[in-house]
């Protein structure tokens, strides 16, 4: 057969097999989010589930900051929770920063006592509304009627995972926090020689004094699930659930949890089958930016951009703060574009643009682009780890200063506490960051790290939510261990049967003797 024939029956069968699409059963998937940066997270996944034909309910609170009633993506159900907790965040924001700017230790005593009543009420108003949801016969008949295949929850609140249990649904939870810390320890084997707790500012190597305080913030995690949160679920399963049940074996029953995390920004650390690390899902190429912020990226020529933000719940640092930072971004040779929603700093010089929005994303994907100055979430991280741009942190509250260390330790970033940001410290690092080549070569290795993955995390992320639905659930890839007593868990009783029989034989043979 001539070989133009043999091209082109080879075309046409290509063109064949391309344009069969394989049959892909579209699942019924009742969605409990949480409201804020959680939310920005959860859209991206519900936004590629939507894509691959997945029909999607998501329930939202009648007073959402982020989530909106009507969507293209989804149909909700909204739910009264009473009063909304925007404004008492916002106070609690401003009274952090001055803590963390002042250093004042009764202020800071203060502001746990603050945080744990905020904790402590969003659980108490989340709880109050599943309680009328099952006290509603209507709404559960129509969410039984609905016959979901899963529930897609957010475990950092933990009315999802109760409603899951109630409806007798698998579960997948997005996210690694959960209503006391975090996900790992108490899912997987956690030895607090070298698996650091969320706000201990440690790293996997420590000394005897670091081990006593990571002790003692673990020990802050269990006072804070057995008083200030688990109350409020033990008393809802016990009314509305058959047998009871508590929040943290609901949380252990999950069949397959996302963390949002991977081994290239975490520490090593024991896991279990049905965690997926999924850091970075949200991550995308950069795409080109709008014409006059083209430009103005543009105009910075060889030296290039710093981009500043500290995320979407920060709006402006106090003054004198924002006033120093805009003398040092004054003096450099790079443009700047900074989103301050605050007072306009008046030490700022004309490389500076202030906006109320940025496309970051696109932005730290640009090759002008040379350093971030970033408060350290989970999302500013992980994108900046993507596109290969040393960060700058000042560290404000949760999460930020560890997500922070990790870059640090790996020296891909710096921190710089905000109590002590002044125009000679914050001109320091940024120079460092800027003239010291180690930080971009080493966040640029995590990077290609990063990317070299045989699946990526979003595709993996729909991968085992619909291996949860083909199976009705995956309990096969979920330890029983969360169903041991403590005793028999660390085998306990073992080490005191032996220790009884070895003494028994010592013992006997002592008194052969005498």
């Amino acid at each position: 057969m001539p070989l133009h024939r043999v091209c082109g029956v080879f075309a046409f069968l290509s063109l064949c097999l391309i344009s069969i699409t394989p049959h892909c059963h579209g699942g019924n998937i009742l969605v409990f989010p949480i409201d804020g940066s959680h939310w920005i997270n959860m859209k991206v996944l519900l936004e590629e589930l939507h894509a691959r034909g997945h029909s999607l309910t998501v329930i939202r609170a009648s007073n959402s900051w982020y989530i909106p009633e009507k969507s293209p993506l989804y149909t909700s159900i909204t739910l009264e929770i009473g009063v909304g907790m925007e404004d008492f965040f916002d106070v609690f924001l401003q009274e952090q920063m001055k803590a963390l700017r002042e250093e004042d230790s009764l202020l800071t005593l203060k502001l746990t006592k603050d945080f744990l009543f905020m904790i402590s009420e969003a659980h108490s108003l989340w709880t109050g509304a599943v309680s009328k949801i099952f006290e509603d016969h209507n709404m559960t008949k129509t969410l039984t009627d609905s016959q979901y295949d899963l529930v897609l929850t957010d475990p950092a609140i933990g009315p999802g995972v109760v409603l899951a249990k109630y409806l007798k649904l698998p579960v997948v939870l997005n996210v690694r926090w959960i209503p006391s810390g975090e996900g790992h320890f108490v899912l997987a084997p956690s030895p607090l020689s070298y698996i650091p707790v969320p706000g201990s500012g440690l790293t996997d190597k420590m000394n005897f004094i670091q081990r006593v305080k990571n002790m003692l913030f673990y020990s802050i995690i269990l006072f804070q699930q057995k008083f200030v949160v688990g109350p409020y679920y033990e008393a809802l399963c016990d009314k509305y659930i058959e047998g009871g049940c508590d929040i943290i074996t609901l949380l252990q029953e999950a069949d397959i949890w996302l963390f949002r995390s991977d081994f290239v920004f975490d520490f090593p650390r024991p896991t279990m089958p049905n965690v997926v690390y999924i850091g970075g899902f949200q991550c995308k190429p950069a795409q080109p930016l709008p014409a006059d912020l083209e430009d103005f990226v543009q105009s910075a020529g060889e030296h290039g951009v710093i981009i500043m933000t500290l995320g979407t719940l920060v709006n402006a640092l106090p003054k004198d703060v924002a006033d120093e930072i805009a003398s040092v971004f004054a003096k450099l040779p790079q443009k700047v574009i900074w989103r301050h929603k605050g007072e306009r700093p008046s030490t700022l010089g004309n490389n500076t643009l202030i906006v109320d929005w940025m496309p970051q994303k696109d932005l730290l994907g640009h090759p002008q682009t040379r350093v971030f100055v970033a408060h350290g979430g989970t999302n500013g991280v992980q994108e900046a780890i993507y596109h290969g741009v040393p960060v700058l942190g000042i560290p404000l509250f949760f999460d930020q200063y560890d997500n922070l260390l990790r870059l640090q330790e790996r020296g891909a970033g710096k921190i710089l506490q905000l109590a002590d940001v002044n125009g000679k410290t914050f001109e320091e690092g940024i120079k460092e960051l800027l003239h010291q080549d180690s930080y971009r070569e080493n966040i640029q290795r995590m990077s290609r790290l990063h990317r070299d993955q045989p699946m990526a995390p979003m595709d993996q992320a729909v991968f085992w939510i619909e291996y949860v639905m083909r199976h009705k659930g995956a309990p096969h890839l979920r330890t029983e261990a969360y169903k041991m007593p403590w005793y028999s868990y660390y085998c306990v009783d073992v080490l005191l049967l032996l220790l009884t029989a070895v003494t028994v034989l010592l013992m006997s043979t002592v008194a052969v003797f005498r």
